[in-house]
């Protein structure tokens, strides 16, 4: 099944709701947000690589999870 570009834009979107809730916060308070998110896709990440390889080194899981979460920059 492939997704349409209409398709993947509609996922990266932000609704109007949630862009005028995120305009009220603070700086500050988007930014600890967007840590949250990030450190929440970490761990899943993390234990996808760990669940697939079970064999792999802690040094070689994070550097997978790194290399993915990077989009291959790393």
């Amino acid at each position: 099944m492939s997704s349409t570009i209409e398709e993947h834009e509609r996922w990266e979107s932000v609704t109007d709701e949630m862009a005028d809730v995120l305009r009220q916060k603070s700086g500050a308070e988007r930014l600890a947000i967007a840590l949250r998110m990030w450190r929440f896709a970490y761990q899943l990440v993390s234990q996808s690589v760990k669940n697939q390889n079970s064999n792999w080194t802690k040094d070689q899981i994070e550097k997978e999870v790194a290399r993915r979460m990077s989009h291959g920059v790393i």
